[in-house]
């Protein structure tokens, strides 16, 4: 089991929701105030340990191999897993935007809105 802090399409009523497999939700949390937020093409947000922003999502306690099985194979190749910190100073897996992909030009900083529901909502 591990924690891990979905915040896009992993959450609850997203499109990679299925694949935690029934997995409960914990909680929902905030991370540290300590990350950049993106947008990447308005497929799917990305976190990125580069700011000074927090970010809302939901916490879950995840069965390792739903992790391997079916979570991480639907995940896009900009994003990575890592280990972040949550607002109340604990840690949790997340998935992160890779270095590599910083400066894509399909980025769009929506650290100051830092809810990906909300950010869709006003794109709608």
């Amino acid at each position: 089991m591990a924690l891990i802090f979905l915040n896009g399409g992993g959450m609850r009523g997203g499109p990679l929701h299925h694949q935690l497999q029934g997995t409960p939700l914990l909680c929902v949390a905030r991370s540290a105030p300590k990350y950049r937020y993106f947008s990447v093409g308005d497929r799917f947000p990305a976190m990125h340990a580069s700011g000074t922003g927090s970010v809302v999502g939901e916490l879950y306690d995840l069965p390792l191999t739903v992790l391997r099985d079916h979570l991480l194979p639907a995940e896009p190749p900009e994003l990575e897993i890592a280990v972040i910190e949550l607002a109340d100073g604990s840690a949790a897996l997340a998935t992160v935007l890779r270095d590599a992909y910083l400066d894509a030009p399909e980025l769009t900083d929506i650290t100051a809105v830092g809810d990906w529901r909300a950010y869709l909502d006003r794109t709608r």
